[in-house]
């Protein structure tokens, strides 16, 4: 694939957005001043992705000449020998870079996200499952720098969570945790098995961008609001006092719940950004063939037979089944090392949209 016609695309489309911030009245739209300054900053760092592509892939062709032109086995040879190598991984790394950016941008991967773990098949077992891939979402957020901010949660008798409802935000989390989304399968020997036998469980992840108010207009009668009071960890200040809410979206009969904070008003408010992002979520699969699975399909029943990811802890063990993808470090993975699959999964979206571009 010829990437310079697209490098060069790049640059004209940069001096056009660079040309309309220019001009004050821009600024009188918030949100288009807005979009042309996101669009300005990616179009930069791609214009000067390009330009290191370009420089790699000459660099290369150099030093493969000086290569043929040397004497086997000369210094000026084993030298040429070791960029070859070196601008061969770079060049492979600046053209994922920039077919990426061939590829028009998701508006939605720049959102901060809202995650809902739920416990799945397996009784108490999927619940402790359910509090592992927390953690493991919570570090993974660490090592790039995101917030996660629980919004409510629903604990097993033996420490896990029925259910946890959090958002994480930061740069780009959507972008990266939209493919946790489904069945994740669990297989291991539980603490409370006493004959040492393997047992399998899953929990269900469903990852949705943050809607904001302009996204979705909720009209006040098409929703109905209850105040409650709070149940479970929190002390007194929660326990003792209204501030639970819950919110019953009339016209599609959703119902959120959030009792997170002692403050009956930030709960409100959590939950209408939760009940926002689910309304969104449902539009985006209604308008967009890509997003064809509603929320039912895109976390499955939960059943052990409906997986995107298993988890093997005998063999140390996890594989991605979208990809067949296959890691033999378990143990770094549950504690926050996602990118290993994460990578390769934007990498075959990347590649199929590709096709689909020059189909």
């Amino acid at each position: 694939m010829d990437l310079r016609p697209f490098i060069d695309k790049f640059s004209k489309r940069l001096a056009e957005v660079e040309s309309l911030l220019s001009d004050p009245a821009v600024f009188d739209n918030n949100q288009r001043a807005q979009e042309l300054s996101k669009e300005y900053s990616r179009l930069k760092e791609l214009v000067a992705t390009g330009a290191s592509y370009l420089k790699t892939q000459a660099d290369l062709e150099e030093n493969r000449q000086l290569l043929k032109s040397e004497p086997a086995g000369s210094e000026l040879a084993e030298m040429a020998k070791e960029e070859v190598a070196r601008l061969e991984i770079e060049e492979k790394r600046l053209t994922l870079e920039v077919q990426r950016g061939v590829i028009p941008p998701d508006l939605t991967d720049s959102r901060n996200t809202i995650v809902e773990i739920r416990a799945g098949a397996g009784g108490s077992e999927s619940a402790l499952f359910g509090a592992d891939l927390f953690r493991m979402y919570t570090r993974y957020a660490e090592t790039r720098g995101w917030k996660v901010e629980t919004l409510d949660s629903s604990p097993s008798d033996l420490g896990g969570f029925k259910e946890v409802i959090f958002t994480v935000t930061g740069s780009d989390v959507y972008k990266r945790l939209k493919y946790e989304s489904g069945v994740h399968r669990v297989q291991r020997v539980p603490a409370t098995e006493a004959q040492g036998r393997v047992h399998t469980s899953t929990a269900t992840v469903a990852v949705l961008p943050e809607a904001e108010e302009v996204d979705i207009d909720i009209k006040p009668d098409e929703v109905e609001i209850n105040c409650c009071r709070a149940s479970g960890k929190g002390g007194q200040g929660v326990n003792t006092t209204d501030s639970a809410v819950q919110i019953i979206h009339k016209p599609t009969g959703l119902i959120v719940r959030c009792a997170d904070e002692r403050s009956q008003q930030k709960n409100r408010a959590k939950a209408m950004t939760v009940l926002r992002s689910r309304l969104l979520e449902r539009k985006i699969a209604e308008e967009n063939a890509k997003y064809a699975a509603v929320r039912k399909d895109q976390v499955g029943t939960g059943e052990r037979s409906e997986k995107i990811r298993t988890y093997n802890f005998p063999q140390n063990r996890v594989t991605d089944h979208r990809i067949e993808v296959t890691l033999y470090n378990l143990a770094n993975f549950i504690e926050g090392d996602l990118d290993a699959l994460i990578e390769p999964l934007m990498n075959d979206e990347l590649e199929g949209k590709l096709k689909a571009l020059n189909a």
